[in-house]
């Protein structure tokens, strides 16, 4: 529906510019002006339904109050700490599923396996190839009227629509054509910058990792780097045994006198 939503949109705004090119060229300037403005109001107006903005459709609210119990920090490789408001009054199942992962520490050194300028960064990969994803069952899809602004973050999927698990993106420039075909929840409030400066690439040479995931009510302070990896204890190895001396060979009995 969508997809024939914005086809027709596209074919309306070709039909209009058509006429009003016409009539331009027909010596008519202020009909062409008005051609125009007939134009922009249509083009608005399919806006709108896109965006899910029909009045008898009632939009959450853009913003929510602060609340450090639904704010997700990211601390990336590449520097900075993202922070990033959570929406669980409008994908409730995705916010939880956020939560459980990063306090069991599945985030922490994962990373942005394909970065594509001018459209989104996506990570949440244990494989770092787009095909992974957690032990926990795949989620059923919230989709909702949040559009696809720059720095909304939304959840990765397969071809079906109940198959997010924990994938993820965060939208570097608007792209209304993902709206209610992805479930939108949360968008960064802060660090937007250290969202730019992301490695580019599909996938980056030089990926950048979310060094820490976590929950800023559990008051984790930012981390700058990886821990090194444990060092094994030294195993107590007994030393060789010193090789045994050759047993001393008895004299040969003196041959006996005849």
């Amino acid at each position: 529906m969508r997809f024939t939503s914005a086809l027709k949109t596209v074919a309306i705004g070709f039909a209009l510019t058509a006429s009003a090119s016409a009539f331009a060229q027909g010596g008519g300037g202020g009909n062409a002006e008005e051609m125009k403005k007939a134009e922009a109001a249509v083009r608005a107006q399919e806006n709108a339904k896109s965006l899910g903005t029909d009045p008898t459709i009632k939009l959450p609210p853009a913003t929510v109050p602060a609340d450090p119990q639904n704010i997700w920090d990211l601390d990336l490789s590449s520097g900075g700490r993202v922070r990033i408001q959570l929406r669980p009054d409008i994908a409730p199942a995705h916010v939880e599923r956020i939560k459980e992962l990063t306090r069991q520490g599945f985030y922490n050194g994962l990373k942005f396996h394909r970065v594509i300028p001018g459209f989104m960064a996506q990570g949440g990969d244990p494989k770092g190839d787009g095909t992974g994803g957690s032990q926990l069952p795949d989620l059923k899809a919230e989709f909702n009227p949040m559009p696809h602004l720059r720095g909304t973050v939304s959840m990765a999927r397969a071809q079906s629509e109940d198959s997010a698990n924990s994938q993820f993106f965060i939208v570097l420039l608007p792209r209304m054509q993902l709206d209610k075909k992805y479930t939108v929840f949360g968008r960064v409030i802060e660090g937007i910058q250290y969202v730019d400066a992301i490695h580019e690439g599909e996938p980056p040479a030089d990926p950048t990792l979310i060094l820490q995931a976590s929950i800023e009510s559990d008051g984790k302070p930012p981390v700058t780097a990886l821990p090194p990896p444990p060092t094994p204890e030294p195993s107590i190895i007994a030393a060789p045994a010193a090789p045994k001396a050759p047993a001393a060979k008895k004299p040969a009995p003196a041959p006996k006198k005849k």
